[in-house]
Protein backbone atom coordinates (compact mmCIF):
# COMPACT_ATOMS: atom_id res chain seq x y z
CA UNK A 1 0.00 0.00 0.00
CA UNK A 2 1.96 2.88 -1.08
CA UNK A 3 1.74 6.69 0.80
CA UNK A 4 4.10 8.23 -1.60
CA UNK A 5 3.18 11.67 -3.07
CA UNK A 6 5.21 14.30 -5.14
CA UNK A 7 5.85 17.53 -3.73
CA UNK A 8 4.69 20.41 -5.71
CA UNK A 9 7.41 23.37 -6.33
CA UNK A 10 6.96 26.04 -3.99
CA UNK A 11 5.76 29.74 -4.73
CA UNK A 12 5.71 32.02 -1.82
CA UNK A 13 3.09 34.83 -1.87
CA UNK A 14 3.19 38.23 0.08
CA UNK A 15 1.45 37.30 3.26
CA UNK A 16 -1.96 39.36 2.88
CA UNK A 17 -2.17 37.67 -0.62
CA UNK A 18 -1.21 34.48 0.92
CA UNK A 19 -4.32 34.90 3.18
CA UNK A 20 -6.82 35.71 0.70
CA UNK A 21 -5.46 32.28 -1.36
CA UNK A 22 -6.14 30.65 1.81
CA UNK A 23 -2.57 30.18 2.47
CA UNK A 24 -0.85 30.36 5.66
CA UNK A 25 2.53 31.04 6.72
CA UNK A 26 4.43 28.00 8.42
CA UNK A 27 8.09 27.88 9.90
CA UNK A 28 9.25 23.84 9.93
CA UNK A 29 12.55 23.72 11.54
CA UNK A 30 13.32 27.25 11.18
CA UNK A 31 12.11 27.62 7.54
CA UNK A 32 9.03 29.93 6.48
CA UNK A 33 6.91 27.80 3.79
CA UNK A 34 2.89 28.64 2.81
CA UNK A 35 0.43 25.81 2.55
CA UNK A 36 -2.80 25.99 1.94
CA UNK A 37 -5.23 26.28 5.19
CA UNK A 38 -6.33 22.62 6.32
CA UNK A 39 -3.19 21.15 5.01
CA UNK A 40 -2.04 18.19 7.26
CA UNK A 41 1.38 18.63 9.18
CA UNK A 42 3.22 15.59 8.37
CA UNK A 43 1.69 16.74 4.69
CA UNK A 44 3.24 20.29 4.90
CA UNK A 45 6.50 18.82 6.10
CA UNK A 46 6.21 15.89 3.10
CA UNK A 47 5.76 19.02 0.40
CA UNK A 48 8.90 21.02 1.63
CA UNK A 49 11.19 17.46 1.94
CA UNK A 50 11.13 17.19 5.53
CA UNK A 51 11.01 13.60 6.82
CA UNK A 52 8.41 12.69 9.61
CA UNK A 53 8.54 9.13 10.72
CA UNK A 54 4.76 7.35 10.47
CA UNK A 55 3.45 4.02 10.79
CA UNK A 56 -0.53 4.26 10.63
CA UNK A 57 -1.11 7.17 8.34
CA UNK A 58 -2.15 6.95 5.09
CA UNK A 59 -2.58 9.89 3.28
CA UNK A 60 -5.99 8.50 1.56
CA UNK A 61 -7.54 7.03 4.64
CA UNK A 62 -8.35 8.57 7.95
CA UNK A 63 -6.24 9.59 10.61
CA UNK A 64 -6.63 7.73 14.01
CA UNK A 65 -3.15 8.58 15.40
CA UNK A 66 -2.55 5.60 17.17
CA UNK A 67 1.10 4.36 16.15
CA UNK A 68 2.52 7.98 17.84
CA UNK A 69 5.46 7.62 15.70
CA UNK A 70 5.01 11.30 13.93
CA UNK A 71 4.99 13.09 17.08
CA UNK A 72 6.80 16.57 16.24
CA UNK A 73 7.06 19.77 18.37
CA UNK A 74 4.74 22.81 17.78
CA UNK A 75 4.75 26.45 18.47
CA UNK A 76 2.41 29.21 18.07
CA UNK A 77 3.02 33.02 18.70
CA UNK A 78 2.02 34.09 22.43
CA UNK A 79 -0.46 36.59 22.87
CA UNK A 80 0.44 39.94 23.57
CA UNK A 81 -1.05 41.67 26.31
CA UNK A 82 -4.03 43.53 25.96
CA UNK A 83 -3.40 47.49 24.20
CA UNK A 84 0.07 46.33 23.34
CA UNK A 85 1.11 45.19 19.45
CA UNK A 86 2.79 41.75 18.99
CA UNK A 87 6.61 41.96 17.86
CA UNK A 88 7.53 40.93 14.77
CA UNK A 89 11.58 39.92 13.47
CA UNK A 90 13.17 41.35 10.18
CA UNK A 91 10.40 39.29 7.70
CA UNK A 92 7.12 40.33 9.63
CA UNK A 93 7.20 37.19 11.34
CA UNK A 94 6.02 36.79 14.86
CA UNK A 95 8.24 34.87 17.36
CA UNK A 96 7.44 31.57 17.91
CA UNK A 97 7.02 30.16 21.96
CA UNK A 98 7.20 26.64 22.00
CA UNK A 99 4.70 23.96 23.70
CA UNK A 100 6.36 21.58 25.73
CA UNK A 101 4.30 18.46 24.78
CA UNK A 102 4.70 17.18 21.45
CA UNK A 103 1.87 16.33 19.03
CA UNK A 104 0.95 14.05 16.38
CA UNK A 105 1.59 15.31 12.93
CA UNK A 106 -0.67 13.00 11.08
CA UNK A 107 -3.96 14.12 12.65
CA UNK A 108 -3.25 18.04 13.60
CA UNK A 109 -3.18 20.54 10.63
CA UNK A 110 -1.05 23.78 9.96
CA UNK A 111 -2.54 27.19 10.91
CA UNK A 112 -1.07 30.94 10.37
CA UNK A 113 2.36 31.56 11.98
CA UNK A 114 2.54 27.83 13.49
CA UNK A 115 5.67 26.29 14.20
CA UNK A 116 6.76 22.96 13.83
CA UNK A 117 10.01 21.18 14.79
CA UNK A 118 11.06 17.72 13.49
CA UNK A 119 14.69 17.61 14.98
CA UNK A 120 15.67 18.29 18.72
CA UNK A 121 16.04 16.57 22.22
CA UNK A 122 11.74 16.07 22.86
CA UNK A 123 11.12 14.96 19.37
CA UNK A 124 14.19 12.30 19.34
CA UNK A 125 13.37 10.80 22.68
CA UNK A 126 9.47 10.52 21.68
CA UNK A 127 10.60 8.85 18.62
CA UNK A 128 12.81 6.37 20.66
CA UNK A 129 10.56 5.76 23.21
CA UNK A 130 7.87 4.57 20.45
CA UNK A 131 10.12 2.12 19.05
CA UNK A 132 10.84 0.92 22.43
CA UNK A 133 7.41 0.19 22.73
CA UNK A 134 7.18 -1.25 19.42
CA UNK A 135 10.00 -3.21 19.63
CA UNK A 136 9.43 -5.04 23.19
CA UNK A 137 7.42 -7.81 21.96
CA UNK A 138 8.52 -7.66 18.34
CA UNK A 139 10.28 -10.84 17.64
CA UNK A 140 13.38 -11.14 16.07
CA UNK A 141 12.39 -12.54 12.75
CA UNK A 142 14.17 -10.38 10.42
CA UNK A 143 16.56 -12.95 8.77
CA UNK A 144 13.39 -15.10 7.76
CA UNK A 145 10.68 -12.38 7.27
CA UNK A 146 9.36 -11.77 3.48
CA UNK A 147 9.73 -7.78 4.28
CA UNK A 148 13.40 -7.62 5.42
CA UNK A 149 14.99 -5.31 3.47
CA UNK A 150 11.97 -2.86 2.78
CA UNK A 151 10.98 -3.07 6.47
CA UNK A 152 10.30 0.54 7.82
CA UNK A 153 10.12 -1.16 11.57
CA UNK A 154 13.67 -1.85 10.19
CA UNK A 155 14.22 1.29 8.92
CA UNK A 156 13.26 3.89 11.90
CA UNK A 157 14.50 1.64 14.22
CA UNK A 158 18.09 2.31 13.04
CA UNK A 159 17.07 6.08 12.12
CA UNK A 160 15.19 7.02 15.09
CA UNK A 161 15.98 3.91 17.51
CA UNK A 162 17.86 3.48 20.92
CA UNK A 163 20.23 1.37 19.21
CA UNK A 164 19.60 -1.20 21.75
CA UNK A 165 16.90 -2.92 24.20
CA UNK A 166 16.84 -2.45 27.91
CA UNK A 167 13.99 -5.49 28.00
CA UNK A 168 14.72 -8.81 29.56
CA UNK A 169 11.48 -10.46 30.33
CA UNK A 170 9.42 -13.26 28.44
CA UNK A 171 7.66 -11.59 25.47
CA UNK A 172 4.19 -11.70 25.06
CA UNK A 173 3.12 -14.68 22.71
CA UNK A 174 0.54 -13.96 19.78
CA UNK A 175 -0.89 -16.41 16.68
CA UNK A 176 1.49 -17.29 14.55
CA UNK A 177 0.63 -18.31 10.71
CA UNK A 178 -3.16 -17.75 11.25
CA UNK A 179 -4.68 -18.78 8.10
CA UNK A 180 -7.69 -15.54 7.40
CA UNK A 181 -8.29 -15.62 3.77
CA UNK A 182 -7.67 -17.50 0.62
CA UNK A 183 -4.12 -14.89 0.03
CA UNK A 184 -3.62 -14.30 3.37
CA UNK A 185 -1.86 -15.50 6.64
CA UNK A 186 -1.30 -13.69 9.57
CA UNK A 187 1.54 -13.31 12.02
CA UNK A 188 -0.27 -11.56 15.15
CA UNK A 189 3.85 -11.27 16.95
CA UNK A 190 4.94 -9.35 13.83
CA UNK A 191 1.92 -7.12 13.98
CA UNK A 192 2.54 -3.50 15.31
CA UNK A 193 -1.11 -2.74 14.97
CA UNK A 194 -1.29 0.54 12.81
CA UNK A 195 -4.41 -0.21 12.11
CA UNK A 196 -4.18 0.81 8.05
CA UNK A 197 -5.34 -3.22 7.20
CA UNK A 198 -8.51 -2.41 9.32
CA UNK A 199 -9.54 1.16 7.89
CA UNK A 200 -8.41 0.38 4.14
CA UNK A 201 -10.95 -2.79 4.07
CA UNK A 202 -13.33 -0.69 5.74
CA UNK A 203 -12.98 2.82 4.25
CA UNK A 204 -12.24 1.97 0.49
CA UNK A 205 -12.81 -1.93 0.39
CA UNK A 206 -16.03 -1.33 1.74
CA UNK A 207 -15.79 -5.05 3.64
CA UNK A 208 -14.94 -4.07 7.23
CA UNK A 209 -13.63 -7.36 8.12
CA UNK A 210 -10.89 -6.82 10.40
CA UNK A 211 -10.33 -5.56 13.86
CA UNK A 212 -8.74 -5.44 17.04
CA UNK A 213 -9.35 -7.95 19.91
CA UNK A 214 -7.98 -7.71 23.35
CA UNK A 215 -6.18 -4.70 25.10
CA UNK A 216 -2.78 -3.05 26.19
CA UNK A 217 0.20 -5.80 25.24
CA UNK A 218 -1.83 -8.43 24.25
CA UNK A 219 -4.37 -6.50 21.36
CA UNK A 220 -4.60 -9.25 18.24
CA UNK A 221 -5.44 -8.33 15.03
CA UNK A 222 -8.06 -10.60 13.84
CA UNK A 223 -11.39 -11.22 11.11
CA UNK A 224 -14.63 -10.73 12.76
CA UNK A 225 -16.17 -14.36 14.15
CA UNK A 226 -17.58 -16.11 10.79
CA UNK A 227 -15.95 -14.53 7.81
CA UNK A 228 -12.48 -14.31 6.19
CA UNK A 229 -10.17 -11.87 4.51
CA UNK A 230 -11.42 -12.68 0.81
CA UNK A 231 -11.78 -9.16 -0.62
CA UNK A 232 -9.67 -8.66 -3.94
CA UNK A 233 -8.16 -5.57 -2.61
CA UNK A 234 -6.17 -7.84 0.46
CA UNK A 235 -2.26 -7.95 -0.55
CA UNK A 236 0.56 -5.76 0.25
CA UNK A 237 3.99 -5.28 -1.43
CA UNK A 238 15.37 -6.55 -1.60
CA UNK A 239 16.99 -6.44 -4.06
CA UNK A 240 14.65 -5.83 -7.05
CA UNK A 241 14.49 -3.75 -9.97
CA UNK A 242 11.62 -1.12 -10.20
CA UNK A 243 9.76 0.00 -13.28
CA UNK A 244 7.08 2.06 -14.00
CA UNK A 245 3.94 0.34 -15.82
CA UNK A 246 0.58 0.06 -16.66
CA UNK A 247 -1.88 -2.54 -15.65
CA UNK A 248 -2.86 -4.44 -19.08
CA UNK A 249 -5.61 -6.89 -16.80
CA UNK A 250 -8.98 -4.13 -17.69
CA UNK A 251 -9.52 -0.96 -19.29
CA UNK A 252 -8.88 1.02 -16.08
CA UNK A 253 -5.00 1.57 -16.94
CA UNK A 254 -4.51 1.40 -12.95
CA UNK A 255 -0.89 2.44 -12.78
CA UNK A 256 1.64 -0.17 -11.63
CA UNK A 257 5.45 -0.90 -10.60
CA UNK A 258 6.69 -3.98 -11.80
CA UNK A 259 9.53 -5.53 -9.64
CA UNK A 260 11.70 -7.74 -11.41
CA UNK A 261 15.31 -9.11 -10.60
CA UNK A 262 17.79 -10.80 -13.76
CA UNK A 263 14.51 -10.45 -15.73
CA UNK A 264 11.78 -12.12 -13.89
CA UNK A 265 9.01 -10.57 -12.58
CA UNK A 266 8.66 -11.28 -8.80
CA UNK A 267 6.00 -9.05 -7.82
CA UNK A 268 3.54 -5.56 -9.15
CA UNK A 269 2.38 -2.91 -6.93
CA UNK A 270 -0.02 -0.46 -7.34
CA UNK A 271 1.52 3.42 -8.02
CA UNK A 272 -0.10 6.50 -7.26
CA UNK A 273 -2.29 8.32 -9.83
CA UNK A 274 -4.95 10.11 -8.17
CA UNK A 275 -6.60 10.52 -11.34
CA UNK A 276 -6.66 6.72 -12.17
CA UNK A 277 -6.38 4.45 -9.44
CA UNK A 278 -5.10 6.63 -6.15
CA UNK A 279 -2.84 4.39 -4.77
CA UNK A 280 -4.48 1.00 -5.15
CA UNK A 281 -4.99 -1.90 -7.16
CA UNK A 282 -6.75 -5.32 -6.62
CA UNK A 283 -5.15 -8.70 -6.19
CA UNK A 284 -7.02 -10.49 -9.30
CA UNK A 285 -4.81 -7.67 -10.86
CA UNK A 286 -1.53 -7.52 -8.70
CA UNK A 287 -1.56 -11.47 -8.76
CA UNK A 288 -1.73 -12.13 -12.74
CA UNK A 289 1.87 -11.77 -13.92
CA UNK A 290 3.25 -15.83 -13.67
CA UNK A 291 2.10 -16.42 -17.10
CA UNK A 292 5.00 -13.89 -18.74
CA UNK A 293 8.01 -17.12 -17.14
CA UNK A 294 5.42 -20.03 -18.03
CA UNK A 295 6.53 -22.99 -19.62
CA UNK A 296 4.41 -22.19 -22.70
CA UNK A 297 6.00 -19.48 -23.50
CA UNK A 298 6.43 -19.36 -27.77
CA UNK A 299 10.49 -18.95 -28.41
CA UNK A 300 10.64 -19.53 -31.40
CA UNK A 301 8.91 -19.63 -35.22
CA UNK A 302 6.78 -22.47 -35.70
CA UNK A 303 6.17 -23.84 -39.21
CA UNK A 304 3.14 -26.79 -40.03
CA UNK A 305 5.39 -28.99 -42.34
CA UNK A 306 4.26 -31.39 -44.28
CA UNK A 307 3.00 -34.15 -42.22
CA UNK A 308 1.54 -31.68 -39.94
CA UNK A 309 3.15 -31.20 -37.11
CA UNK A 310 5.11 -27.51 -36.04
CA UNK A 311 8.54 -27.59 -36.90
CA UNK A 312 11.32 -24.44 -35.64
CA UNK A 313 12.08 -22.31 -38.45
CA UNK A 314 13.47 -18.98 -38.99
CA UNK A 315 12.28 -15.33 -39.26
CA UNK A 316 13.36 -14.33 -42.17
CA UNK A 317 11.72 -17.94 -43.67
CA UNK A 318 8.74 -16.79 -41.99
CA UNK A 319 8.40 -14.04 -43.12
CA UNK A 320 9.30 -15.24 -46.98
CA UNK A 321 6.49 -18.24 -46.11
CA UNK A 322 3.76 -15.30 -45.42
CA UNK A 323 4.85 -13.38 -48.68
CA UNK A 324 4.43 -16.29 -50.37
CA UNK A 325 1.21 -17.69 -49.00
CA UNK A 326 -0.65 -14.72 -49.53
CA UNK A 327 -0.33 -13.95 -53.25
CA UNK A 328 -3.14 -13.94 -55.03
CA UNK A 329 -5.96 -13.64 -52.48
CA UNK A 330 -8.56 -10.20 -52.95
CA UNK A 331 -8.70 -8.06 -49.61
CA UNK A 332 -12.31 -9.35 -48.90
CA UNK A 333 -10.57 -13.18 -48.65
CA UNK A 334 -8.18 -11.74 -45.84
CA UNK A 335 -8.47 -10.63 -42.42
CA UNK A 336 -7.05 -9.46 -40.22
CA UNK A 337 -7.85 -9.78 -35.90
CA UNK A 338 -5.90 -8.05 -32.70
CA UNK A 339 -6.51 -7.27 -29.67
CA UNK A 340 -6.80 -5.16 -26.81
CA UNK A 341 -3.85 -5.93 -24.93
CA UNK A 342 -1.81 -4.36 -27.96
CA UNK A 343 0.43 -1.37 -27.53
CA UNK A 344 -0.66 2.03 -29.07
CA UNK A 345 2.12 0.88 -31.30
CA UNK A 346 0.89 -2.56 -32.01
CA UNK A 347 -2.58 -1.38 -32.76
CA UNK A 348 -1.01 0.77 -35.64
CA UNK A 349 1.08 -2.59 -36.93
CA UNK A 350 -1.86 -4.73 -37.34
CA UNK A 351 -3.84 -1.62 -38.83
CA UNK A 352 -0.52 -1.38 -41.35
CA UNK A 353 -0.77 -4.50 -42.42
CA UNK A 354 -4.54 -4.55 -42.90
CA UNK A 355 -4.23 -1.41 -45.44
CA UNK A 356 -1.30 -3.15 -46.73
CA UNK A 357 -3.06 -5.92 -47.96
CA UNK A 358 -6.29 -4.09 -49.39
CA UNK A 359 -7.77 -2.70 -46.35
CA UNK A 360 -9.18 -5.93 -45.39
CA UNK A 361 -11.16 -7.07 -42.57
CA UNK A 362 -9.76 -5.73 -39.11
CA UNK A 363 -11.54 -6.59 -35.49
CA UNK A 364 -10.54 -6.47 -31.66
CA UNK A 365 -11.59 -9.90 -29.49
CA UNK A 366 -14.15 -8.14 -27.05
CA UNK A 367 -13.76 -9.05 -23.33
CA UNK A 368 -16.19 -8.35 -20.60
CA UNK A 369 -16.84 -8.65 -16.80
CA UNK A 370 -18.49 -7.51 -13.89
CA UNK A 371 -17.44 -4.44 -12.98
CA UNK A 372 -16.28 -3.77 -9.06
CA UNK A 373 -16.84 -0.28 -6.77
CA UNK A 374 -14.10 0.88 -7.10
CA UNK A 375 -11.25 -0.40 -9.91
CA UNK A 376 -11.78 -3.14 -12.02
CA UNK A 377 -13.70 -2.06 -14.99
CA UNK A 378 -16.04 -4.26 -17.18
CA UNK A 379 -13.79 -4.06 -20.23
CA UNK A 380 -11.03 -5.83 -19.58
CA UNK A 381 -9.46 -5.16 -22.92
CA UNK A 382 -7.05 -2.52 -21.45
CA UNK A 383 -6.78 -0.77 -24.76
CA UNK A 384 -9.86 -0.74 -26.20
CA UNK A 385 -9.43 3.24 -26.37
CA UNK A 386 -6.65 2.87 -28.46
CA UNK A 387 -8.15 0.94 -30.64
CA UNK A 388 -10.57 2.65 -31.23
CA UNK A 389 -8.63 6.21 -32.24
CA UNK A 390 -5.61 4.77 -34.07
CA UNK A 391 -8.24 2.48 -36.14
CA UNK A 392 -11.03 5.50 -36.16
CA UNK A 393 -13.46 2.74 -35.46
CA UNK A 394 -16.04 3.80 -32.17
CA UNK A 395 -16.54 0.05 -32.02
CA UNK A 396 -13.16 -1.65 -33.35
CA UNK A 397 -14.41 -5.57 -32.54
CA UNK A 398 -17.84 -5.12 -34.80
CA UNK A 399 -16.52 -7.01 -37.62
CA UNK A 400 -15.37 -10.44 -35.57
CA UNK A 401 -18.90 -11.72 -35.87
CA UNK A 402 -18.79 -11.11 -39.84
CA UNK A 403 -14.79 -12.55 -39.83
CA UNK A 404 -16.19 -15.73 -38.06
CA UNK A 405 -18.96 -15.90 -41.00
CA UNK A 406 -16.21 -15.82 -43.43
CA UNK A 407 -14.06 -18.32 -42.22
CA UNK A 408 -17.21 -20.70 -41.46
CA UNK A 409 -18.83 -20.27 -45.03
CA UNK A 410 -15.22 -20.20 -46.72
CA UNK A 411 -15.32 -16.62 -48.16
CA UNK A 412 -12.17 -16.07 -45.97
CA UNK A 413 -8.80 -18.30 -46.94
CA UNK A 414 -6.26 -16.18 -45.12
CA UNK A 415 -6.49 -15.27 -41.26
CA UNK A 416 -3.83 -13.10 -39.68
CA UNK A 417 -4.61 -13.64 -35.72
CA UNK A 418 -2.36 -11.41 -33.30
CA UNK A 419 -2.55 -11.72 -29.69
CA UNK A 420 -5.83 -13.55 -29.15
CA UNK A 421 -7.08 -17.71 -28.45
CA UNK A 422 -9.65 -17.51 -31.18
CA UNK A 423 -10.73 -21.07 -29.67
CA UNK A 424 -10.83 -20.19 -26.09
CA UNK A 425 -12.37 -16.39 -26.16
CA UNK A 426 -13.65 -15.45 -29.75
CA UNK A 427 -15.71 -18.36 -30.87
CA UNK A 428 -13.58 -20.05 -33.10
CA UNK A 429 -13.83 -23.96 -33.61
CA UNK A 430 -10.40 -25.75 -34.43
CA UNK A 431 -12.45 -27.03 -37.81
CA UNK A 432 -13.50 -23.78 -38.59
CA UNK A 433 -9.50 -22.98 -38.78
CA UNK A 434 -8.37 -25.90 -40.29
CA UNK A 435 -10.71 -24.66 -43.97
CA UNK A 436 -8.38 -21.62 -43.89
CA UNK A 437 -5.45 -21.53 -46.50
CA UNK A 438 -3.07 -20.15 -44.81
CA UNK A 439 -3.58 -18.88 -41.04
CA UNK A 440 -0.66 -16.79 -39.17
CA UNK A 441 -1.50 -16.82 -35.30
CA UNK A 442 0.85 -14.93 -33.21
CA UNK A 443 0.63 -14.81 -29.19
CA UNK A 444 3.10 -15.11 -26.23
CA UNK A 445 1.89 -18.66 -25.14
CA UNK A 446 1.16 -21.62 -26.62
CA UNK A 447 -2.98 -22.40 -26.96
CA UNK A 448 -5.20 -24.17 -28.82
CA UNK A 449 -5.41 -21.62 -31.86
CA UNK A 450 -1.70 -22.37 -32.17
CA UNK A 451 -1.72 -25.72 -32.69
CA UNK A 452 -4.18 -25.47 -36.11
CA UNK A 453 -2.29 -22.27 -37.22
CA UNK A 454 0.20 -22.68 -40.10
CA UNK A 455 2.70 -20.23 -39.13
CA UNK A 456 3.20 -19.71 -35.60
CA UNK A 457 5.12 -16.44 -34.64
CA UNK A 458 5.90 -15.76 -30.76
CA UNK A 459 5.17 -12.09 -29.58
CA UNK A 460 6.46 -10.08 -26.44
CA UNK A 461 4.72 -9.79 -23.25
Amino acid sequence: MSDSTTAPAEIKLPKDLAAEKGMVNVQIDGVWHQFPRGTRMIEACRSVQVEVPHYCYHPKLSAPGNCRMCLVQMGMPPRPAPGQEPTRDEQGYEPIGWMPRPVIACANTVSENMGIRTKGELVEKCREGVMEFLLINHPLDCPICDQAGECRLQEFSVGFGRGSSRFVDLKVKKPKNVDIGPRIRLDDERCIMCSRCIRFMDEVAGDPVLGFTQRGTHTTLTVHPGRLLDSNYSLNTAFLKETKSIDVNCGTGTNITIWTRSNKIHRITPRQNDEVNSCWMPDSHRLNFHYVDSDARLTEPLSRGENGTHEATTWSKAMAQIAAKCTGYQANQIAVIGSGRMTNEELFLTQTLSQKLGNTALSLVPRSGEADHLLIAADRNPNTTGAQLIWKKAAPAASLDAIRDGVRNGQIKVLFSFGEDLITDAGFTAAELAKLDFHVHSHILANPTAQVADLVLPASA
